[in-house]
């Protein structure tokens, strides 16, 4: 744990974890689509997906994002590495390194699958799982002809302390664009519990507002 995280800020952050986190039943897909982040352990569970044999087709969207921008490689390479490396075929895979935020993640993943003629009903959104439920208001959104449900590495909130601020930062941010991304239309609206909204307020307040749109 990160001694300059508080308790209060830790219990604040639980309560919108609980909200963001919504990952439900999965069935068969035309598409896992990875989102890119930071993270690698999302490459590693939508590599366990392909092989659990709910899609046979594995899409990894990332450019550079907020937290990656100085990587040396995009996103979506880093993600189609660790895919391969555990056990996807390499014909099963497709890169889109363009994306820099979910939004794109989706938009690009759509144009590049339509210019492959690749016909998608159904698809399985892979993210960390805080962003689980923010992705799934973006797909509905951004690609509403699509069924989509979402799936994350089976972590609990407790597994991401080792950069707990930015962890929390992250969250806070998240949260915020679930309201306001839905009034800019970017997202489909989903309610945000007033205990959720509550937390937010409070952490943004504590200084936990390093990706609070201004």
């Amino acid at each position: 744990m990160d001694p300059h995280v508080d308790a209060r800020a830790r219990e604040l952050a639980r309560i919108i974890w609980d909200h963001l986190v919504l990952a439900g039943p999965l069935s068969k897909a035309d598409v896992i689509l990875a989102l890119g982040s930071h993270d690698t352990r999302v490459a590693v569970h939508a590599a366990r997906l392909w092989h659990e044999g709910w899609s046979s087709l594995v899409v990894v969207s990332g450019g550079r994002g907020k937290i990656t921008s100085g990587w040396d490689e995009t996103e979506a390479r880093v993600f189609g590495r660790v895919v391969r490396e555990h056990g996807v075929p390499a014909n099963a895979v497709i890169l889109e390194e363009t994306a820099s935020n979910t939004g794109e993640n989706i938009t690009a993943s759509r144009r590049l699958l339509d210019g492959r003629g690749v016909a998608v009903r159904s698809g399985i959104l892979v993210a960390k799982p805080y962003m689980t439920r923010r992705a799934l208001a973006t797909a509905r959104r951004q690609w509403p002809e699509v069924e989509w449900t979402a799936s994350a590495p089976e972590l609990g909130f407790d597994a991401f302390g080792q950069d707990e601020r930015q962890f929390i930062e992250l969250m806070v941010g998240d949260l915020q664009r679930m309201v306001v991304y839905a009034e800019r239309g970017f997202q489909v609206p989903m309610p945000v519990p007033a205990a959720a909204w509550a937390a937010y307020e409070e952490l943004a307040r504590l200084g936990y507002d390093g990706h609070v749109i201004r």
